[in-house]
């Protein structure tokens, strides 16, 4: 079994398949993003969440801070441990380091971007929150966290979007979640 297939298999597993549809479609992004990418860019997709599946505390360290789903903190340490997750899976799997570190540079920094690639891992990682997550905020977290805090992370999403083709397939979906929030 390749390294993606496997790695496809772990997200499933970690989280339960019915979960596992806004990896599947960061993937699909990055394939139309660009077409000709390597497995480390499709396995730092499916697995860019990662560390999600192994977390305790989100909920706790959200209400306690008030500083909503934006904490630098937060996102810092959702990176470093995603990367580190997804890397120590990678080489149990008998992945080479090279290929290993490749997809955690790019788990690092899905959040906020930086080189070319870490920028489109980011930029498809929006796409499908628009496409698949949003409905969740609204009905989930603006009841738990208000609406207010909920229009940031949209915002955030959404402003976060380097490339022009990726801000033009998100939009739609961004302003149609903005205006189911109650705003515009």
């Amino acid at each position: 079994m390749d390294l993606y297939k496997k790695a496809e298999k772990f997200v499933e597993e970690s989280f339960g398949k019915s979960r596992t549809i806004h990896f599947n479609r960061t993937v699909f992004w990055i394939k139309k993003l660009q077409p000709k990418t390597d497995e480390a860019m499709l396995i730092a997709a499916v697995s860019h969440d990662i560390e999600r599946a192994f977390r305790k505390n989100e909920i706790k360290n959200i209400k306690k801070r008030k500083t909503g789903f934006l904490d630098r903190k937060l996102m810092e340490s959702h990176q470093k441990k995603g990367g580190k997750i997804i890397f120590n899976f990678l080489i149990k799997e008998g992945a080479g380091n090279a290929m290993a570190k490749k997809v955690r540079e790019l788990v690092e920094k899905h959040e906020v971007g930086g080189s070319r690639r870490q920028n489109m891992l980011k930029d498809a990682d929006s796409i499908s929150f628009f496409e698949n997550n949003t409905g969740h905020f609204i009905k989930e977290k603006a009841r738990e966290f208000g609406k207010e805090k909920v229009k940031e992370k949209f915002d955030w999403m959404f402003d976060r979007i380097t490339s022009r083709k990726a801000k033009s397939i998100s939009k739609k979906w961004y302003y149609e979640a903005i205006k189911k929030l109650g705003y515009y």
